[in-house]
């Protein structure tokens, strides 16, 4: 039986990944080790040829891709000449943007003969369906929502963001290049509503259109729910099978009693 690998960047994912798989091989991407897993094997982009080689031989059938990494910066000096050959092309996906990164590098690992798999596929528990998991959206929170996916979606196209806070029916931020800690962070020191005392207002996250599901999958955890309720909105609303829940029960449970909804939306 072919093993699956986990192509490990920072953060918890990886590791709550991990745990409901069955023994899978963890290889982290060098300056990005995950949080509480033993790494397997760490790699660089230099070396991408060799190390598909080692999973190959290692009898990987199956990749997943999971936590965060940064552009890394490429040292000519480590290049083999099997990816040296790669250059160009990464680096055309590179000044295309995100998405197309991403999809060049699914693209690579398919020719290398692994099938690449979505952590929805291995841990559908990671990605709610619709309905609301906690809290009730009242009606101005739906209106808002549906301003700030609209939003989502626009920024998406661009491949500039993946989340947006829209209060009483304006944009109080979007989510850039800082990302989303970054972002409502701003909008608890900064944001103002019109009216003091009218709706408070929604975090709306999702997936950019036409986004491979596979990979870069919108995160939320609890310091995402802290930061809400320190932004003094509303609830959390979210496209439903397009975003990974960590500690969903966690969650729910400090979503309650921060009196805050969580909300997966039907897209």
């Amino acid at each position: 039986m072919t093993r699956t690998a986990i192509i490990a960047g920072s953060g918890r994912l990886p590791a709550t990944l991990a745990a409901a798989m069955d023994r899978p091989m963890v290889c982290a991407l060098e300056g990005y080790a995950p949080q509480g897993l033993v790494v397997d094997q760490t790699f660089r982009v230099e070396r991408l040829v060799p190390f598909l080689r080692s999973l190959a031989d290692a009898d990987v059938g199956q990749v997943v891709f999971a936590g965060a990494v940064a552009r890394p910066r490429l040292d000519p000096s480590l290049f083999d000449p099997a990816t040296a050959q790669m250059v160009p092309r990464l680096l055309a996906a590179m000044q295309a943007g995100d998405d197309a990164t991403l999809r060049a590098v699914i693209t690579i690992f398919e020719e290398a003969g692994f099938a690449v798999v979505g952590a929805q596929d291995l841990a559908p528990d990671l990605v709610p369906m619709a309905g609301v998991l906690a809290g009730a959206p009242s009606g101005a929170d739906r209106q808002d929502t549906d301003r700030a996916a609209t939003i989502v979606a626009a920024l998406g196209a661009v491949d500039v963001g993946q989340g947006a806070v829209v209060a009483q029916g304006l944009c109080l931020a979007v989510e850039t290049l800082p990302g989303t800690d970054a972002m409502l962070d701003w909008v608890a020191q900064t944001a103002r509503r019109p009216n003091p005392d009218g709706p408070r207002g929604v975090f709306y996250k999702a997936p950019k259109p036409g986004q491979d599901l596979r990979i870069d999958l919108p995160t939320l955890g609890l310091d995402t729910l802290a930061r809400v309720h320190a932004a003094g909105l509303a609830g959390i609303a979210f496209q439903a099978g397009g975003v990974i829940l960590l500690d969903r029960l966690a969650m729910v449970a400090e979503a309650e009693r921060l009196g805050l909804f969580l909300w997966a939306r039907e897209p």
